[in-house]
């Protein structure tokens, strides 16, 4: 991906740069960023000339992502697509459709360093950030997809990466989707999800970015959650929670928990109680996640039985709370587990992971 540039990384004013330094009028900007936001290839920008849709060509990816495979379930309307970066990379994301219309759950990096223990999409370590133009393909490559169908009108930063360890990316990414002159995705419709990385979360709070903050908890207390997440080893609950109240007291927005019940680990009505002590008097939300269960993890789902007992003693402490809809299952819905099956039948897999350096996080 070296020799060519991505265009959509740009703003309008840097495409105007670009164009300038290139011996072309400024106003061609708009243009090109309104065909390179629909996801129309050079070829088909029939109002810019020839001559400037053939030097873009060579230079330069229009998109700089395209769909390998895509997968839809045969239990919903979810679609998982196992997309080819530029330089050969796989990715992964999850087309998702809802009665308020559809969802895509974008990835931010190839694979993911964060360690935690439910997770595939970190068994073979971290192998880039994706940049802000590749999590921009992503949704146009979903749009072309559904073709008359509809448009993605939610964004899910919850594919594999970790948004925040790809920081500059991520938000470059957020402020191009909402452009008035591309995509204009409202960012209240879009969900960011951490691990909880509490500097860049201070970070976050400052960037006038109405989005919805999503916190994988997964644990009422540390030590817990250090079993599970590497993270919890730098930042302990109180640091996490400190960083969390204060982004909701700059911003005023709602903040989401993530929870993945765990059998014989985390999904005890006790647990339950735990948590709600730990969020009492929070404007939050806890989103309860049934594991999917990862086979190279060896962790098992908390029985439908504990999972209804756990969400009943959060509404008995008054603590919002819903149950994740399991969606995708039968097409590796969670992230991370396509790009390893695929790696894994080209014998790739066992290979990264032995050359990748765990790094103690």
């Amino acid at each position: 991906m070296a020799d060519k540039r991505v265009l959509l990384d740009m703003t309008r004013e840097e495409l105007a740069q670009f164009l300038t330094e290139m011996g072309q009028p400024a106003f061609r900007a708009g243009q090109l960023f309104s065909w390179l936001h629909k996801g129309v290839p050079f070829s088909r920008m029939l109002n810019l000339p020839a001559s400037l849709r053939e030097e873009l060509a060579a230079h330069c990816h229009d998109l700089p992502l395209q769909i390998h495979r895509a997968i839809p379930s045969r239990r919903d309307d979810t679609v998982k697509f196992l997309l080819a970066c530029a330089d050969g990379h796989l990715i992964e994301s999850v087309l998702m459709h809802y009665h308020y219309g559809y969802t895509l759950c974008v990835s931010t990096q190839v694979g993911c360093l964060m360690g935690c223990a439910f997770c595939a999409s970190t068994l073979g370590g971290c192998a880039r950030d994706l940049s802000a133009g590749e999590m921009l393909s992503q949704v146009l490559l979903a749009n072309g997809y559904l073709g008359d169908k509809g448009k993605v009108g939610h964004v899910v930063l919850m594919g594999s990466g970790e948004p925040l360890a790809n920081y500059d990316a991520t938000v470059r990414f957020l402020r191009l989707l909402n452009d008035p002159q591309g995509l204009m995705i409202s960012l209240r419709n879009v969900s960011l999800s951490t691990c909880g990385l509490v500097p860049e979360i201070g970070q976050l709070a400052g960037e006038g970015l109405p989005i919805t903050l999503s916190v994988s908890l997964h644990a009422p207390n540390d030590e817990i959650r250090r079993q599970i997440m590497p993270i919890a080893k730098r930042y302990p609950l109180n640091e996490l929670m400190a960083a969390v109240r204060e982004y909701v007291r700059k911003t005023g927005r709602r903040v989401v928990f993530e929870y993945a019940l765990i059998g014989n680990l985390n999904s005890h009505p006790s647990h339950a109680r735990e948590l709600a002590e730990l969020l009492r008097g929070l404007q939050c939300h806890v989103n309860l996640i049934p594991l999917n269960p990862v086979p190279e993890r060896g962790l098992a789902s908390a029985t439908p039985q504990a999972v209804k007992a756990f969400l009943a003693e959060l509404e008995r402490l008054h603590i919002s709370a819903t149950c994740r809809r399991e969606m995708g299952q039968d097409i590796s819905g969670a992230c991370g587990q396509l790009r390893n099956r695929h790696l894994k039948s080209e014998g790739k897999l066992d290979r990264i992971m032995e050359s990748t350096d765990p790094r103690d996080i």
